[in-house]
């Protein structure tokens, strides 16, 4: 079965972006996310694929959108329900599948997700748009102290 994995990264208040941008640069967490998503599926909302304003190579981009994109891309595909997605991705057989935002597809992706990667950014930030609460659901398995950030790895327990 193929791994759903959310990847965030996030303010110490819980910020993951304000105005449609991510309200900090950091180079170092930016090599983190693309490390691990490289060659994989990313499935994000409409507003996401728009803020980033291009594909991002090496991985089939996912945009979860009621109307049809602009986009003509091959490396893009577009679903209107999160599900259809995840089949999408099973039917091509990958391993994994990261959800990158923004927070109504996150909070949606909690129900059934498998893992949570969070990088906590270390500063606050000013935003309008938070990262969705983090449930007794899941469980910290481990932590990576990084320059600018901590990554956080949670796993999903069986209710």
């Amino acid at each position: 079965m193929i791994e759903k994995i959310i990847i965030a990264a996030v303010s110490k208040n819980g910020i993951i972006g304000k105005d449609g941008k991510i309200p900090w640069k950091s180079e170092a967490e930016l090599t983190h996310f693309k490390k691990l998503t490289m060659g994989f599926p990313i499935i994000m909302g409409r507003k996401t694929h728009d803020s980033i304003g291009k594909v991002l190579p090496g991985r089939l981009n996912i945009v979860l959108t009621k109307h049809e994109l602009k986009s003509k891309n091959e490396k893009v595909k577009s679903f209107s329900k999160l599900n259809d997605a995840f089949l999408f991705c099973v039917d091509q057989k990958f391993e994994k599948v990261f959800i990158i935002g923004g927070r109504k597809v996150y909070e949606e992706a909690m129900s059934f997700s498998d893992k949570i990667i969070l990088s906590e950014m270390d500063l606050f930030a000013d935003g309008n748009v938070y990262f969705p609460e983090i449930t007794n659901n899941w469980i910290l398995v481990s932590e990576e102290k990084k320059i600018g950030f901590t990554i956080k790895n949670y796993i999903r327990v069986n209710d």
